[in-house]
């Protein structure tokens, strides 16, 4: 399994998506943007966002929507603070503009991670601020193609849902943070499931992807790696990457995969952070697309 080092120097980066010309984006939390990567450029500001975004998906005609949650990393608080926030991204870069504060008459508190479905809706999680001692509501949302939006669930008690992703068939998976679940929504009539709790005495799980075969790839901020789990639940292997990595994403049978390289635990930032591609032998599920509002 071919692993390789692509860029570093980066400020949290989280939400890795692929841009149709075959460029990287993926947020820069620290420096309150969006990032790109090419081979022939290295890493460069894409877009500048404010705040804390936390993640970023392509749509269908090239633009990018983000979780904004505000401008927080731990006890780290942005230079410009902003309201928690799905945003979008124009295809070329030039603006950021805020597309949605509240879904279903409930204010967001700090979105993180969202993924397109078949039918262009974009799911996301919102758990708010990391605090495990005073946790914010734990939220699930999906925004439907025409813009309008709303709640799919309030896990209770709080468990901050991270990553989330979608399976082949078109159910929702997620990663949970404070528990280290990983669990999924059944759409069709929209129960809950635990797949399974990842290793370790306290797995920080952050994002994910899935694979065409079912697979779920679970970045652990404090494991080092990406633990790998059968649909089912049964464990299947760890990858091992680099420390604090934080989400994933597949084009075709290539992994990239974001760390940050330091624990979230100083209100200064750091600038540790890799992004790497890893070539795991298997392809992503289809990636969909959509266009919100």
């Amino acid at each position: 399994m071919e692993r390789l080092l692509l860029t570093g120097g980066l400020g949290w980066p989280e939400g890795p998506a692929v841009l149709p010309d075959g460029r990287v984006c993926f947020v820069e939390t620290f420096r309150s943007q969006v990032s790109v990567w090419d081979r022939s450029g290295g890493a460069r500001r894409y877009a500048y966002t404010a705040g804390g975004p936390n993640s970023c998906v392509v749509g269908a005609s090239g633009e990018l929507y983000v979780c904004q949650n505000g401008g927080t990393v731990g006890p780290w608080r942005a230079q410009e603070m902003v309201a928690p926030s799905i945003q979008r991204v124009d295809a070329e870069g030039a603006t950021a503009e805020v597309l949605v504060t509240a879904v279903d008459g409930i204010a967001l508190n700090g979105p993180n991670d969202l993924v397109f479905g078949p039918d262009g809706s974009l799911y996301f999680t919102d758990p708010g601020t990391y605090r495990p001692d005073d946790p914010d509501p734990s939220y699930l949302f999906v925004l439907r193609p025409d813009g309008s939006g709303s709640l799919m669930a309030e896990l209770s008690p709080p468990t901050f849902p991270n990553g989330i992703a979608v399976e082949p068939g078109g159910d929702v998976v997620w990663a949970e943070s404070y528990t280290g679940m990983v669990r999924r929504m059944r759409v069709k009539d929209g129960s809950i499931e635990d797949i399974a709790r990842l290793p370790g005495d306290h797995p920080v799980a952050d994002g994910m992807a899935v694979s065409a075969d079912g697979r779920i790839f679970v970045t652990t901020v404090n494991g080092g790696g990406i633990d790998v789990l059968e649909p089912g639940g049964s464990y299947d292997q760890f990858i091992e990457l680099a420390p604090q990595p934080t989400n994933c994403v597949f084009d075709g049978d290539v992994l990239y995969a974001t760390a940050a390289g330091a624990l979230a635990n100083t209100a200064d930032a750091t600038f540790d952070g890799q992004l790497w591609s890893v070539e795991v032998g298997t392809q992503g599920v289809t990636t969909w697309r959509g266009s919100i509002g």
